[in-house]
């Protein structure tokens, strides 16, 4: 079992946690106190997927600080205790349950994965726990039986699609071959292409597996290399995807290689340096330098604020993003809170805008539809894009 690292956000400015909680309109809820509101986060701290729970909690942080800074919403100032689950479906199912009977949060926040939201998720609505913002796009999520799921990226289905269009319409390619994590994850991310392939009467020339939260990526490489594929897209997290595009080029495979937003970008760009020039990232989030977006600004702002030596990420976005959708629902549930109340903020909800970052709730429990594309570019950096032909220019 992975150990268990727990965080409080503001514990050094918070009265003690065995205060009262707040009881509204004939209701007391757990997490719930006169001064604070508390939300727990199961995430990936450590293994091979550390630097997607490390980025998204910091963004999340980031939100909830400068939600601090300004009094709070109705008074109650935010608090994320956080639970190391490695990226581990057990672990998850642990952490979740700890995080509901033992310490009594109100919400769930940014969860990281797909199998470990498959079997947090059943947990938590059983317990009628709000589940926000996971960091997945798996189509699951997505079913309106889960009415206390909130979801604010764009599905794993929208980003294969967003690749197999451009790579068909803008380059032409007809050869996709697809390598996998050989989980839910994994899955899902396979369905997604195999679907846009068939919309459009393709299939995929090849489609191999590697094992969740390891390296072993050279025995799928050779047997992709055989398929000749034009084009490969890499559903993983940074590290096997990394090796997957350093191991092809040293041996002289290099198709063009796309992967999705969980592969958690600035890690990956990191661990590949220069030699990830060209590889292509579906995003969910807005380009986290982009200036004409006052979001972003802001989420500038709270990173430098709360962690003044973090680089700015699609990571920390995305939890800084969930961070905001969680207090946007706080606002609107009103003082006399909830957890029905914030649910009931979110879903009916016709459109809430985070600051040019638009979202708007629907049956798919969904806020966002939004995919971007990106590459890396000669200095190891990312470059948006709007069209895979560009992708090789300056």
């Amino acid at each position: 079992m992975q150990s268990m690292t727990r965080r409080l956000v503001w514990s050094c400015c918070a009265v003690a946690l065995t205060g009262m909680p707040f009881s509204g309109a004939g209701a007391q809820e757990p997490g719930i106190f006169d001064d604070r509101i508390v939300f727990g986060q199961s995430a990936a701290f450590s293994g091979e997927a550390q630097e997607l729970g490390i980025n998204l909690r910091l963004g999340i942080e980031a939100a909830f600080e400068e939600a601090r800074a300004g009094g709070g919403v109705h008074g109650r100032v935010p608090e994320l205790v956080t639970l190391d689950d490695g990226y581990e479906p057990e672990a998850a199912i642990v952490n979740t349950r700890r995080l509901i009977e033992e310490d009594g949060v109100f919400a769930l926040i940014g969860a990281v994965g797909t199998p470990t939201s498959r079997s947090a998720t059943p947990v938590a609505a059983a317990a009628g726990v709000p589940y926000i913002a996971p960091f997945t796009g798996a189509e699951f999520l997505r079913d309106p039986q889960w009415n206390n799921v909130v979801n604010l990226r764009a599905s794993y289905y929208q980003e294969a699609e967003a690749m197999v269009r451009h790579l068909t319409e803008d380059l032409g390619t007809e050869r996709i071959a697809v390598f996998y994590q050989d989980d839910s994850f994994g899955q899902a991310g396979y369905e997604g292409v195999t679907r846009a392939l068939a919309r459009r009467g393709m299939e995929a020339v090849a489609l191999t597996v590697f094992p969740r939260n390891t390296r072993a990526v050279k025995t799928g490489v050779l047997e992709l290399r055989n398929a000749s594929p034009e084009a490969l897209v890499m559903v993983g997290s940074y590290q096997p995807v990394a090796e997957t595009i350093a191991w092809s080029r040293r041996i002289g495979f290099d198709p063009v290689f796309l992967t999705v937003s969980f592969v958690g970008s600035n890690a990956l760009a990191q661990v590949l340096g220069p030699g990830g020039a060209g590889a292509i990232v579906t995003q969910v989030v807005p380009f986290p330098l982009d200036d004409e977006l006052p979001v972003i600004r802001q989420y500038r702002d709270a990173l430098a604020a709360h962690a003044p030596d973090a680089v700015p990420g699609f990571v920390s976005l995305e939890g800084y993003l969930a961070g905001r959708l969680a207090l946007a629902a706080l606002q609107g549930a009103g003082p006399d809170l909830t957890r029905a109340r914030f649910l009931d903020a979110l879903t009916t909800m016709d459109r809430l805008d985070l600051g040019g970052f638009l979202l708007s709730f629907g049956d798919d429990n969904q806020g966002s539809d939004a995919v971007y594309l990106t590459v890396i570019d000669d200095s190891g950096q990312y470059r948006a894009l709007t069209n895979l032909n560009e992708a090789s220019g300056p």
